[in-house]
Order: C-alpha cells, then structure tokens, then sequence
C-alpha cells in the first residue's frame, strides 16, 4: 500500500516536471518566435534576385494580385518581404547583330513592365528605388520597394552606351554573362567541357566595366566564369557584389564561389547575397529530392495536358512557349507541394536551415559586413521554408536561432547591400568629376 502511494507519488511529481519543463521549452519557442518577428518588422528586408515575366504586369494580371508565381504583392506583405530586385533578364543566344537586336527588344520590354507596375497600375503601393535613400524613405512611407538589376549584358550587343541607358532606366546591377559566353565575358557554364571564349573578359567587356564603375552600376559577379570575376573585380574601381551566389566550399557547383573569389570581394569591400537555389545550396539532397518528385509533377502536368519538361529542354523553347510553360509549372508546383506533404518516405527537402548553414560559412570566411540574401524566387529558387515570398520571415527566424543579432540581421537583409550601391554611386561621382 505504502509502495503503491509512493509509486503514485513519484509518477506525479515526474508528470508535474516533465509538465513544467514542456512550458519552458514552449515558452522559449514563443518568445523566440515574437522576437524575431519584433527585429523582422524593424529591419528593412531585401531580396536582390527575383525573376519576372512581363504577362504579369498588365492591367489585368498584375502584382496586385496574389498570382501562382513567388513574388508579388500580397506574398510580400504576407512574409514582410519590403524590397524585391526585379530582373531584367535575358537568356544567351547568337553573338551577332540578330541577337542583339532581340536581346535588346526583351530587356526593355522587361524594363516597361518594372515601370508600368510602379508608375502606373500600383504607384501607391510600391515604388522604384535609384538609390538607398530612396529605398528607406519608400519604407518609411509603408511601400513596398522596387529595384531593378540586369541578368547578363546580352542585350547591350556592341553599343557601349546602353550602359548609361540601362541605368537611365534604374538599372542598379549588372552580370556580363549567364548561362553561357557573352560578348562581355566567359560563364561558369564553360567549366563543363573546358571551353572559352575570352579566356575571362572581352576587351568590350572591360570597356562595359568602366561604363558601370562611371555611371554607377554594380558589377554582378553571380554567373561568369572564376577567370572572368577575378578580373572583374582586379578591373572594377568599385566594391563589386554577387547578386545571388552561394558557397562552392559546401556544395561544388559551378554557379557557386571558391573560397579565392569570395577573398576577393571581401578585398573589394563588396557583398555576396547568399541565393536560396536548391541545387545551389546542396546538389545531392536536392538531387534525390528531384528524382522522386519528377514523377509527381509529370503526373500532374499531364493532367494540365502539359509535358513536363527538363529545364535544360524548357530553356530551348521560343519566348513566349518558355513563359507558358513556366506559367504552367507554377500552377502545379502547389499541387505537388501539397502531395509531397502527405509522403512519409519522401528524401528531405533543402530547407532554410541548409540555407543558413552558407550564410553561417560566408560569415565566418568573409565577415558580416559581406554577406547578404537573395532568393532567385520565379527564376528556379526557392527552398523548403521559403518558398516564396510569403514566407521570407522563417529566413530571419533560422538566423535569430542561430544567435545573430539585430544589427547582424539587418546587414545581411539589407545593410551591407546598400552600403555597396552608396559606394558604387560615390565611386561614379567621383568619376564623373574628373570628366
């Protein structure tokens, strides 16, 4: 009788403790959980790579709406996403007069589109930054912030003061080149079979440079080759960033940067945003992940009555066919997302964890002061936990679990970028003065 009380003494005071330490921990999880959404509201999020497809900026079919793509409106206010880097990007094709005449054709369509949103369908809603002041007072007034950065110098052809016209337009960030060789310079892409154009910039190349360095573009370092980076940044009066960029030391890919690279733009005084890419962040998990569900959306594709389609295949279609399909791959990507949740045995997913462990590797090789965030989003980014912009907190939460504080935070979201852009613009003042 004795043992039985005893028994039932000792099970209530394990219940009673057990009890009270699940409160604590709960506890800890919430108050984690509001801080972190206390330093999101006072930060100013930034996001230097999201993709666009100009179907999406008509008066009929616009950011305002909350669209099946990543970015827009609704899903930025949603994630407490404040500034989106839309893309002027143009995807390599012949090195002749053709090409560039319909390269340039699409890099001002993609500019109309940028303006059209914010000068004329949501003016009130957001608005384009030149510069960082821009971008802190367009906040201040509670608007969400548009800035513009060109993926490859394609399209400026032969005619070097496209440069100056580019940035007319609010260009703020350029890349000479993407996935393959441009008249500016060599891509990673040649790292495959060993082939080069240029050996790292063209001499049209170093002239485009200079054009950036004297009207105030930053010089994106995000798809060229290592050769043509390193002499970049040599070339470059200017701190230098990588617009969407992760760490080659953890996931060996061609599109990520060597740890000599990374020195370099430290050097530089630049920045690299860290991209939230799958198979940038970690090829092999996302490789298995892949494979399983491959399967999932050629079902579901198939009973869209599309094709699914390789991206290396989707990249060969004409424009307006690739911006369809992308159209299509987008509406079924939440279908797949949702039939993914409901598979016990489905591989892991990259998540955001994975994603902080490059930030957390940037930081301790480069320094806080040269780090940033970037997503990639409608361009193939997205991880699991920030898979658009709706969700762009978690990113912060994952960042104030990890012990970085509020003035870490704020530079990796957005203070080291900016205080590039004002010392590039500084740079090309200066520039202009001695002219």
């Amino acid at each position: 009788m004795n043992k039985k009380s005893d028994t039932s003494e000792t099970s209530e005071t394990i219940s009673d403790s057990t009890d009270i330490k699940t409160k604590i921990v709960e506890t800890k999880i919430v108050d984690t959980v509001a801080y972190a959404k206390e330093i999101h509201e006072r930060v100013i999020t930034l996001d230097t790579h999201d993709d666009i497809n100009v179907a999406n900026f008509l008066k009929e079919k616009n950011y305002t709406q909350r669209l099946e793509n990543q970015v827009n409106l609704p899903k930025m206010e949603e994630g407490g996403l404040d500034v989106a880097w839309f893309i002027v990007y143009t995807g390599q094709s012949n090195l002749n007069k053709a090409g560039y005449k319909k390269a340039y054709a699409n890099a001002m369509a993609k500019f109309e589109a940028i303006h059209r949103l914010t000068e004329e369908i949501a003016p009130d809603k957001i608005e384009l930054a030149l510069t960082s002041d821009d971008v802190r007072r367009i906040n201040a007034a509670g608007k969400k912030v548009a800035m513009i950065g060109v993926e490859n110098g394609y399209p400026i052809g032969t005619d070097i003061s496209n440069v100056k016209k580019f940035y007319d337009l609010g260009a703020r960030y350029m890349s000479l080149a993407h996935n393959g060789h441009s008249q500016l310079a060599d891509s990673n892409t040649g790292e495959k079979d060993n082939v080069w154009l240029h050996k790292g910039l063209s001499d049209l190349g170093k002239e485009v440079i200079a054009e950036m360095n004297k009207y105030g573009i930053m010089v994106d370092l995000s798809h060229p080759s290592i050769e043509a980076n390193k002499q970049a940044i040599a070339l470059s009066k200017a701190p230098v960033i990588a617009s969407h960029s992760a760490a080659r030391a953890l996931c060996d890919h061609s599109r990520n940067l060597t740890d000599e690279v990374l020195q370099l733009i430290k050097e530089k005084n630049g920045v690299v945003q860290t991209v939230a890419f799958k198979s940038y962040v970690n090829t092999n998990k996302q490789n298995k992940r892949n494979a399983f569900e491959k399967s999932i959306y050629k079902k579901v594709l198939d009973s869209m009555g599309v094709k699914y389609l390789e991206r290396s295949e989707a990249r060969k279609l004409a424009e307006a066919d690739r911006d369809t399909y992308y159209a299509n791959y987008m509406k079924a990507r939440s279908v797949v997302n949702r039939k993914m949740e409901t598979i016990k045995d489905a591989p892991g997913a990259v998540d955001v964890s994975d994603f902080v462990d490059h930030i957390d590797y940037l930081v301790d090789l480069i320094g806080i002061d040269h780090v940033g965030i970037s997503s990639d989003f409608d361009g193939g980014g997205g991880i699991e936990g920030w898979s658009d912009a709706s969700e762009t907190f978690n990113v912060t939460l994952e960042l104030v679990k990890r012990g970085y504080t509020e003035d870490q935070i704020s530079k990796l979201w957005s203070g080291n970028l900016l205080r590039v852009l004002d010392d590039v613009q500084k740079v090309a003042a200066d520039l202009q003065k001695v002219v």
